[in-house]
């Protein structure tokens, strides 16, 4: 699977987050045998455990809720965090990253869901801090594009038009704020369900758990 997955990507120049939460180091290990080098975890705790028994050229992605009091722990090697979802998660990111002298890449994520469990910042908010003094001293992260995840739903014109509407934003941004910037270029969007969706509306990054891994119980 994951090749025929591979391939499909390649075409469309769309990286594939293995989602790998509460998945086994042995799993892990297979997946990476067989080429893959990007994963992506959802819980601090499990994602420091796992870097510190994998190999050292896998770039993590932490890719779900972050508290800002776990920052800490994943700032001195994390590849990337996509879930930017506060000013003051992306404050507390550009302070740990200072200490471990990194600039860590993060994407801003915005809430494009129906549901209401699920987190993301306000356009309104985003722009407020993008034109105020204080982003100018975030030296330490480097915003690199916009995420989302669409309603959990079988209505697939739904899915496409929360897909549509994080690609709106992103073209906003880039527009507005970012037109300078070679490394805004990034929208994750599209899971195991959604992802070829996602590819059609522009996503530029999928993550994938179950249709790799199986299904978690």
């Amino acid at each position: 699977m994951l090749q025929q997955i591979t391939e499909e990507l390649k075409q469309t120049n769309t990286t594939l987050v293995a989602v790998s939460k509460t998945k086994p180091v042995a799993q892990i290990l297979e997946m990476y045998h067989l080429g893959q080098r990007v994963f992506g975890e959802n819980r601090v705790q499990e994602l420091v455990e796992k870097e510190g028994q994998l190999p050292k050229d896998i770039e993590w992605h932490l890719i779900g809720h972050l508290q800002t009091n776990k920052v800490k722990y994943i700032a001195p090697f994390v590849a990337m965090i996509h879930s930017i979802d506060s000013i003051k998660l992306l404050r507390e990111v550009n302070k740990q990253a200072k200490k471990n002298e990194r600039v860590i890449p993060v994407l801003l994520q915005f809430k494009i869901a129906e549901e209401d469990t699920k987190y993301g910042l306000e356009m309104s908010e985003v722009i407020e801090l993008l034109e105020s003094d204080e982003f100018s001293t975030f030296q330490n992260v480097n915003i690199c594009g916009v995420m989302g995840m669409a309603t959990f739903t079988s209505d697939k014109e739904q899915v496409r038009e929360e897909f549509r509407i994080l690609h709106h934003i992103f073209t906003q941004l880039k527009n507005q704020h970012f037109d300078t910037s070679d490394d805004f270029k990034e929208i994750s969007m599209g899971m195991s369900g959604d992802y070829q969706l996602a590819i059609e509306e522009g996503s530029t990054m999928v993550r994938i758990g179950s249709l790799l891994f199986g299904v978690r119980y």
